[in-house]
């Protein structure tokens, strides 16, 4: 039942030159995967993707029915402006092209943004030799070879092949009743506390901005330092048994944040849309990872539960967003207090605003043991309190989009 699709180890990720991009690592992956990617990119009809580095430019199109890579922009149907040590992080799956976009590590001169991250599953059939999503990739069957009951709600009860054969399959699970109303109360408590001894601007939390411009936090980080009734909870067995469902080894972080949703948000990080932890990049060295959400408060359609698309885990699709070529059907995890969510880091997913009431969560999780030989990420560019300087994705991906047009129209 394993859910471990890492083919990279963090400790190979090295500076790469234009040189060795366009002489090795390209030709190299075209003779490995170029079918894979000239399927992709047939099937998606990309624009031929142009690539401007200070010392050299060239352009991925396909030529007499497969993809291959030319000098020049000429026949480029978007150009995309980037360092070369951008283009090495986006070669080795370090960052993604929604990662680039979004920390301002690439331009588009010319072509549209939705090109531009279009081509992020084709990079990926490219060089990593992951199939680009075409509908009907993904099914679901239960043990027995019958079709799955995706709307299925486990206890810690139920048969623990079953429910690790459901996260295999949907990559999420939806547990009820782990915790008892009392214990969440207390952590409930604590996010109280912590939320209003929040300030801007002190890296230990994130802010959303309300429909009345009021601005306030939403997010508690290193909540399981803050919170003794959390800790005690998260370390039971209980909770930990987690870890152990699909026999690759996952570790609890010993991490934890705590979430407030309240109504009328309009701005910033609190009720996030469609995405996977992995789009930004780093799929191929971490994923998956098991988050699990514990519902302190309960959520269902008027307090905004957690959507996730079953199976999308298992499909590599355009970010961000809910790709519309992906013909698996969205789910809302409507859960009661003390219930725990679980998915995986690249299952798309999502946080509904609520409508009528506002609820509490708290995230915690498991990561994959090191592969052997392997180090553990140590860059700052993606720890929690730098990308709570992120404003929200639309506003990132918008504004290099407008960046964009108008070099076009100049």
């Amino acid at each position: 039942m394993s859910i471990d699709q890492r083919t990279r180890r963090l400790k190979d990720v090295a500076p790469l030159t234009a040189e060795q991009m366009v002489d090795e690592v390209l030709p190299t992956a075209l003779r490995s995967h170029g079918d894979l990617a000239t399927h992709g990119a047939e099937a998606r009809k990309l624009p031929p993707l142009g690539l401007a580095l200070e010392n050299a430019e060239i352009t991925l199109r396909i030529q007499a029915g497969r993809l291959g890579v030319e000098s020049g922009l000429a026949h480029a149907g978007v150009v995309a402006r980037l360092s070369e040590t951008a283009l090495s992080d986006l070669v080795q799956d370090y960052q993604s092209t929604m990662g680039l976009a979004m920390t301002a590590r690439v331009q588009l001169e010319s072509g549209q943004m939705d090109d531009w991250l279009g081509w992020e599953p084709v990079l990926r059939a490219l060089l990593d030799g992951r199939k680009v999503y075409a509908p009907g990739d993904v099914t679901f069957l239960d043990l027995a070879g019958a079709p799955l009951d995706l709307d299925r709600v486990f206890s810690v009860d139920d048969d623990r092949e079953e429910i690790a054969h459901f996260l295999h399959e949907a990559g999420f699970l939806h547990l009820r009743g782990l915790f008892t109303e009392s214990e969440m109360a207390r952590v409930a408590d604590d996010v109280d506390d912590y939320i209003a001894r929040a300030e801007p601007d002190d890296g230990d939390s994130w802010w959303a901005e309300n429909d009345q411009g009021q601005k306030q936090a939403v997010r508690v980080l290193n909540f399981y330092e803050k919170s003794e009734s959390l800790r005690d909870l998260v370390q039971s067995d209980r909770y930990q048994w987690l870890g152990d469902l699909t026999g690759d080894g996952h570790r609890h972080r010993r991490s934890a944040e705590g979430l407030v949703k309240p109504l009328g948000i309009v701005r910033g990080l609190s009720d996030l849309p469609w995405h996977k932890d992995c789009g930004q990049g780093r799929h191929s060295y971490l994923c998956n990872a098991l988050t699990c959400g514990i519902s302190v408060t309960g959520a269902d359609r008027e307090s905004g539960a957690l959507g996730v698309v079953p199976g999308s885990h298992r499909a590599n699709v355009k970010m961000p967003g809910r790709d519309p070529i992906m013909d698996m059907a969205p789910r809302m995890l409507e859960t009661q207090t003390g219930d725990v969510t679980v998915h995986c880091s690249d299952t798309l997913h999502r946080a509904h605003p609520p409508t009528e009431r506002p609820r509490k969560v708290v995230y915690s999780g498991f990561g994959l043991p090191l592969l052997p030989g392997d180090r553990a990420e140590d860059e700052p560019r993606y720890n929690r309190e730098a990308r709570a300087q992120l404003t929200n994705v639309e506003d990132r991906i918008e504004a290099a989009g407008r960046t964009a047009t108008g070099r076009a129209r100049s």
